[in-house]
């Protein structure tokens, strides 16, 4: 089996060469040698000559003759949920959907990311006292990294 902390290693590698904020999403190598790595950029995008980079450097340091392999490198897709703090931080000001761990969905404004936490701008409906309409208001959330199950980016056509 290829070693892990080889081809992180010479992922790491590439991306300290290139020098332009790309950090390791997600890094997996199955049973039967296929390794996927993921990739994402702290600013802008990642382009195809970023994974291509990445992709070489892994392909011509490890050797098909000791170890059969398969290698895909590619950008964290805006479907996918968010894995690592750094996209948490990249995308402050956008809105997100967060999953609790007790089933709970929370969506809103990213404002603010800590070391374990983030606060979210929420938009939340309450029936004002003695009326029957409902009012809109703005509720800021600290919730905590430990009981977040899955967060996404809400994607806007308008």
């Amino acid at each position: 089996m290829i070693n892990k902390e080889k081809v992180i290693a010479l992922v790491e590698e590439r991306m300290e060469e290139l020098n332009n904020g790309l950090y390791i999403v997600e890094l997996s190598i199955s049973s039967t040698n296929t390794i996927h790595v993921e990739i994402d950029k702290i600013n802008g995008g990642v382009t195809v000559t970023d994974c291509v980079s990445v992709s070489r450097n892994v392909e011509h340091n490890l050797d098909r003759e000791e170890e059969d392999f398969e290698l895909h490198v590619s950008s964290a897709g805006l479907d996918k949920p968010l894995r690592h703090i750094n996209q948490y931080v990249k995308n402050i000001g956008r809105r997100i959907e967060t999953v609790l761990k007790d089933g709970k969905k929370i969506e809103g404004e990213l404002l603010k990311i800590t070391d374990d936490a983030m606060l979210i701008n929420e938009q939340v409906s309450k029936q004002i006292e003695n009326k029957k309409k409902k009012m809109v208001f703005d509720e800021v959330r600290e919730v905590n990294f430990s009981d977040v199950k899955e967060s996404k980016i809400v994607i806007s056509f308008k």
